[in-house]
């Protein structure tokens, strides 16, 4: 039976009813897929068998006559695009260490690792079969991408059913899966099945596996592994049977009878996500923390690093979803799993992999940044080889303001500085491309890394600059609600926020995003004009900004003279009403100078300065602020 959309979105019947929110959402069609997998693991050869069924939903106006599915393993092999890239990226020389010698590129991950597998360490995913409503289909496989030309096209507003059999083999540990990695977990389960590629209004997206970023269709997953009794395992989805499998899932003081036999059958059902990972341990343990509305689960390896440190991180949970709940939205699901594996930190829908031996701060730094893409990644989901610098910066902002909102020794402190400060050292270089750049297409991992985490933050933090911080707080949540589980656009965040503050920002995101424009304004002049003062400012950089000026006279009364861009077609609401603001006709972005005149004779100022909050990214603040001798 083909489920009724509603509003582009699959209206889901669960019992909590929280789906239904979705009937008020911008409209936008989307394919939908329903997973039912069986896995069947032998732990000690490092492989798995599986059987697929899948049920995909074109909700689309397309007739599509082939689709694509994501082989991600088959990028761990010798001579692979993903070693090839990684070991050109690492001949590019990026700077000079204090010693004198070249600093080059490399993904320190991965470098030439791929590339010295031997054949029992590499990873593949084999298509055994794979059928269409019952019928054998031909099919391609092109690396990490399988091709599959169909014998019958599937029609818009219609459902196929795919039935697929395959062999995985685990990779060695080296980008975000792989068994064995640097702190002894040893199965990091991600990107670990054959998955339907999107397809979306701008057509399919079969993105090969090159380093970065994913794009997945939403869906519900029901997954059953079979494994070794010893292992517990950690996933995306919701235990079925907690009081039979043990392993720290059952409710507490409850009895559990665990099966017999050396072989466990694990069954996890997720609702609503795009994708489904897991991890498997023999010595995890595992602890929970209630929380408001679900319960956070946390698997790790328990030694003398890890002892206080992750159950200190389960206490912080509840302070830190006060806060992350207020300014970016309500978690909707009932779960969410921290999982000590991986290679650093990697974010599923409902689950993250992180490195967990770190100190107390580090460990609940990245756990802020791998959960704040539960929205960002996991809700909102951009695509993220296009759109990075919406997942990894907005991400970067999120968790940057949860520290440091919810660490007493951090409050009061600006927590942008660094993330400004790594914009600037891009910005000056050579190595910035626009953040439109494809995320696997940048010349750089450097460049990459700092548009996306660095820049991403920069836009939004510099936006409250725009549009009034507070207008654009609430424009985040407007964001949530209208587009969570709708995969948007940039686009589509410019118009919440356009409509949020009434001020145009198309401009905005051209020069921020588009290109590689920057910021630098002056003090140009400041000369006595009778009993008042004219300052002239001047647009040094090629990227025009609204301005705020600030000046002081010499009885330390304050005004702020703001000066809107003409092309906004509105103003930010006066964010410090203790002090007096002054507004300005518009600066037009042809002109590169501005005066300003003020109501104060010469001699009686004392202090002049552009932007004292400091959230201009202005690149040369040196030029900044006068003040009289």
């Amino acid at each position: 039976m083909k489920h009724p959309v509603i509003g582009g979105c699959l209206a889901m019947a669960l019992a909590t009813g929280s789906w239904l929110q979705l009937q008020a959402q911008s409209d936008r069609w989307q394919q939908r897929v329903k997973y039912t997998m069986d896995i069947k693991v032998d732990a000690p050869a490092n492989k798995f068998t599986g059987k697929q069924h899948l049920e995909y939903y074109n909700n689309s106006p397309d007739t599509l006559k082939k689709v694509f599915y994501h082989l991600y393993w088959n990028a761990f092999q010798p001579n692979s695009m993903m070693d090839v890239r990684s070991r050109e990226l690492g001949k590019v020389v990026i700077g000079k260490s204090k010693s004198g010698t070249d600093v080059l590129d490399w993904d320190g991950r991965v470098r030439d690792r791929i590339a010295n597998l031997k054949p029992d360490e590499i990873g593949y995913q084999k298509i055994i079969s794979l059928k269409r409503d019952g019928k054998p289909q031909a099919f391609n496989v092109v690396e990490t991408i399988l091709e599959v030309p169909l014998d019958k096209p599937i029609l818009p507003n219609s459902k196929a059913e795919f039935d697929m059999e395959f062999e995985s083999q685990v990779p060695v540990q080296i980008r975000r899966s792989g068994r064995n990695n640097a702190e002894g977990v040893d199965f990091s389960m991600a990107q670990w099945y054959p998955k339907m590629a999107e397809y979306d209004y701008e057509g399919w997206h079969p993105t090969p596996y090159i380093a970065r970023e994913f794009y997945g269709v939403w869906g519900d997953y029901d997954v059953t592994i079979h494994m070794d009794r010893k292992y517990t395992i950690a996933a995306t989805g919701y235990l079925q049977n907690p009081d039979v499998m043990g392993h720290g899932y059952g409710k507490p003081g409850a009895m559990v009878k665990r099966p017999a036999g050396d072989i466990q059958t694990w069954r996890f059902i997720a609702p609503n996500v795009h994708d489904f990972v897991w991890a498997a341990d023999t010595e995890y343990k595992h602890i929970t923390q209630e929380v408001d509305g679900f319960t956070a689960h946390f698997f790790y390896i328990e030694n003398d690093k890890t002892r206080d440190t992750w159950p200190a991180l389960a206490k912080a949970i509840p302070k830190a979803y006060a806060y992350i709940k207020k300014h970016y939205g309500a978690y909707p699901y009932k779960q969410y799993s921290f999982i000590q594996g991986g290679d650093g930190g990697m974010e599923y829908p409902m689950a993250t992999l992180i490195l967990g031996n770190g100190t107390a701060a580090g460990l609940y730094g990245v756990a802020m940044h791998e959960w704040m893409h539960s929205w960002y990644q996991g809700m909102l989901a951009t695509n993220e080889s296009l759109y990075p610098w919406m997942d990894e910066g907005f991400t970067t902002f999120a968790e940057e303001n949860t520290i440091y909102n919810t660490v007493d020794s951090l409050k009061g402190k600006w927590p942008m500085e660094d993330t400004y400060n790594g914009y600037f050292r891009l910005a000056k270089s050579g190595f910035e491309e626009p953040a439109t750049t494809h995320s696997d297409h940048y010349s750089s991992n450097y460049g990459y890394s700092n548009n996306a985490y660095r820049k991403g933050a920069v836009f939004l933090e510099q936006l409250g600059y725009v549009i009034g911080a507070q207008v654009r707080d609430s424009g985040l949540i407007r964001y949530y609600n209208e587009w969570r589980f709708k995969h948007p656009n940039a686009n589509d965040f410019v118009r919440v926020m356009e409509k949020e503050s009434g001020i145009q920002l198309d401009w905005y995101k051209q020069y921020l995003i588009n290109s590689t424009k920057h910021i630098d304004y002056g003090i140009d002049s400041v000369a006595a004009n009778g009993n008042k003062t004219t300052i002239r400012l001047r647009r040094i950089g090629e990227f025009p900004m609204p301005v705020d000026l600030l000046v002081t006279d010499k009885s330390g009364n304050k005004t702020m003279y703001y000066i809107p861009l003409s092309i906004m077609f509105g103003e930010k609401p006066n964010e410090d009403p203790s002090v007096k603001r002054v507004v300005k006709p518009g600066w037009f972005w042809t002109h590169p100078t501005y005066e300003v005149e003020v109501e104060l004779p010469f001699n009686q100022i004392k202090a002049i300065e552009i932007d004292p909050s400091q959230r201009l990214a202005d690149l040369d603040r040196r030029n900044n602020k006068a003040v009289a001798e």
